[in-house]
């Protein structure tokens, strides 16, 4: 399969899985439960994982996802093509029904990012990426099909009349090395605005020019970020691993991330 049949696949996947997410999402019965490290997981994760897995399957390419973390390194490791999924990136967004959560899919290769997509079902907003065509936004792309949707999308970033330096961070683990370097910016850039948004949403919106930039100096995986960055990448701008100074990898024997900044 050629890229642009796999992006039409990965963004169809999101799209179905945010459908079934909503239907859960406005019917207040989650079916909360608590994973092995105390994090939630609801009726909404498994069913959109099901759907992308569906999905994805028909690919050929395997699958690295947050409810199949458990892949042996050794069974993965030689793995030059795999999608890296989370179904729902904002799980306790879910829950507060704040709507700040997304759908993650993205196709890696040799480690670097070729293809993403990151859809909020709420907030009806789809961004997607390759490393051929570059990076888009558009929203209600529900009511599209692919093809429209691939073709009338606006590219990121979008024009900004922004002129305060704005620093997006989370929601739910502002950290103290996060507020630090807040304050860095602010003695280098003086004013400096705060958004406090969840899930994937804080990467993209470096994408789409809504922040300057994205410190994120606490834990994360792999599929939390690999479809964002995969969008920042392909709208020009860059994840960097804050051990390494380098862009980061993916499919690494440690599915934990390091620190990284989005800038």
């Amino acid at each position: 399969m050629g890229k642009e049949e796999l992006l039409q696949i990965a963004i169809k996947a999101s799209l179905k899985a945010g459908e079934a997410i909503l239907k859960i999402y406005n019917s207040d019965d989650f079916g909360v439960e608590l994973k092995g490290d105390d994090s939630p997981l609801t009726k909404a994760d498994l069913a959109a994982d099901k759907i992308i897995q569906g999905y994805l399957t028909e690919t050929g390419i395997p699958i690295l996802s947050e409810e199949g973390k458990n892949i042996p390194y050794e069974d993965r490791k030689d793995w030059g093509q795999l999608w890296i999924v989370d179904p729902i990136d904002g799980t306790k967004e879910f829950i507060k029904k704040n709507g700040e959560f997304t759908v993650n899919i993205a196709l890696i290769e040799n480690q670097e990012t070729v293809l993403g997509v990151v859809y909020a079902p709420v907030l009806n907003d789809l961004y997607f990426s390759s490393k051929e065509k570059g990076a888009f936004k558009i929203a209600n792309g529900e009511k599209l099909d692919v093809s429209t949707i691939i073709s009338s999308a606006s590219s990121l970033p979008l024009k900004s009349n922004r002129t305060t330096y704005t620093v997006v961070a989370s929601r739910s683990h502002m950290s103290p090395e996060t507020e630090a370097y807040v304050a860095e910016m602010k003695k280098e850039h003086g004013a400096v605005e705060l958004i406090s948004k969840g899930s994937s949403l804080k990467i993209v919106m470096v994408a789409e020019g809504a922040a300057d930039c994205y410190p994120r100096f606490a834990p994360t995986m792999e599929w939390d970020t690999a479809a964002g960055q995969a969008i920042c990448e392909h709208a020009g701008f860059e994840v960097m691993d804050w051990k390494t100074k380098k862009t980061m990898k993916y499919n690494r024997e440690q599915l934990l991330n390091n620190w990284f900044l989005v800038k």
